[in-house]
């Protein structure tokens, strides 16, 4: 009997705790929860991406019918590849929209102003909707999620 006390207890506390878990963190007005834009088309987002100039700071991995700028870069930034985290539609289009969001630690003295702002231009006034649904899914279709060699190298841990 008292085997089953204990277990029932045990059943209640995990309910219990599984409901404040999910009552204790109330959804914020600016969740991005059910938030998803349409299928963009990468052919589409290819010719927006060279259209709207950023071709003149970024280059896209295995992408040779991008044209070659005439004037050399001075600020190179590569897109696409292989990464060992997938990239969201989600962070891709923030990265669009705002650039300023996340910049890595190792970008941040070449590719930041005295603000620690991104250099990257504002679209928001200059690109459609459309443009950036179609540059996030050109894009997005660019990166190769690979295993890394070594399970712990991202934390600088093993050979």
């Amino acid at each position: 009997m008292r085997k089953l006390n204990k277990k029932i207890v045990s059943i209640c506390v995990a309910c219990v705790g599984a409901m404040v878990l999910i009552t204790g963190c109330p959804m914020s007005e600016k969740s991005p929860m059910g938030f998803r834009l349409p299928e963009g088309s990468i052919w589409k987002g290819k010719t927006a991406f060279v259209d709207l100039g950023c071709i003149r700071c970024h280059s896209v991995v295995d992408e040779d019918l991008m044209p070659e700028t005439t004037v050399p870069r001075e600020i190179h930034v590569v897109l696409g590849g292989e990464v060992t985290r997938v990239k969201t539609y989600g962070q891709l289009v923030t990265s669009i929209i705002n650039p300023s969001h996340v910049i890595k630690a190792q970008y941040r003295e070449k590719f930041t102003d005295a603000e620690g702002k991104s250099l990257m231009p504002d679209f928001t006034s200059d690109m459609t909707v459309d443009q950036m649904i179609d540059i996030a899914e050109f894009l997005q279709a660019r990166y190769e999620v690979v295993i890394p060699e070594h399970a712990y190298s991202e934390y600088g841990y093993g050979p």
